[in-house]
């Protein structure tokens, strides 16, 4: 069999495995044992932890959001692992970055849900854990910031993701991990960023509105947002 034919097949494993871990969708299941309802007919109808959350169930929200970073953390860590154990082997970067990617992408598009999952902040930070662990941590730094100061979750993550990419620039000589800025890697969690700003389309236009949810806003305001999308 040709060495390209080989490489590309063991690329697909990656690819193949990497979206399966990341498609779980944890919120949805979490709600269905637990709760026995469907969190897609509850609030935004979005299966993140945000709306597992305002769906009144605060112990499911944190272990939605943390399923949901372990899960991104464990398919890139799968990746590296296919990448070590094929022949010849992929370079173990450029498969965790390949592994992100395609994490992220089964939690948004999730083929068991017909492709309407999450918007991937959790399990993007997972990736990135694995994958680029200072500039995650610097992330999680301006979502705690934003989020204390605006109490918006939405807000504080669009402005977390989309940081990351300059993080994971700056931090590259920093930290000794220069192939962060390598083309295929630097590429990639660029195009994660882009792909948690788009899912947030929505968000974007109510903050310019005016009108997106805080926590801790009035239990009126929140009847009258029950509808709108969430951030995580």
């Amino acid at each position: 069999m040709p060495v390209e034919l080989i490489v590309w097949l063991h690329s697909l494993s990656i690819v193949v495995v990497a979206y399966l871990l990341g498609s779980i969708p944890t919120g949805y299941l979490l709600v269905r044992f637990v709760r026995k309802q469907d969190i897609r007919s509850l609030g935004s109808g979005n299966i993140g932890a945000t709306n597992v959350l305002r769906s009144g169930a605060k112990g499911l929200g944190a272990a939605t959001f943390l399923f949901d970073v372990l899960k991104g953390a464990l398919a890139v860590l799968v990746g590296a692992r296919l990448a070590a154990a094929g022949f010849p082997p992929i370079p173990v970067h450029n498969a965790e970055a390949l592994a992100a990617l395609c994490a992220v992408l089964g939690h948004m598009y999730p083929v068991w849900l017909s492709l309407k999952g999450g918007k991937g902040v959790a399990t993007a930070f997972g990736v990135f854990l694995v994958l680029a662990p200072l500039p995650a941590l610097g992330c999680l730094a301006v979502f705690i910031a934003v989020m204390f100061l605006s109490r918006i979750v939405s807000l504080a993550s669009i402005l977390s993701s989309a940081t990351f990419p300059l993080l994971g620039w700056i931090f590259a000589d920093r930290v000794g991990e220069p192939w962060l800025r390598t083309p295929l890697i630097f590429g990639i969690m660029s195009g994660v960023a882009a792909l948690i700003l788009w899912k947030h389309g929505p968000n974007m236009r109510r903050l310019l509105d005016g009108t997106e949810y805080r926590f801790g806003a009035k239990k009126a305001a929140v009847k009258m947002e029950s509808k709108a999308e969430d951030a995580v």
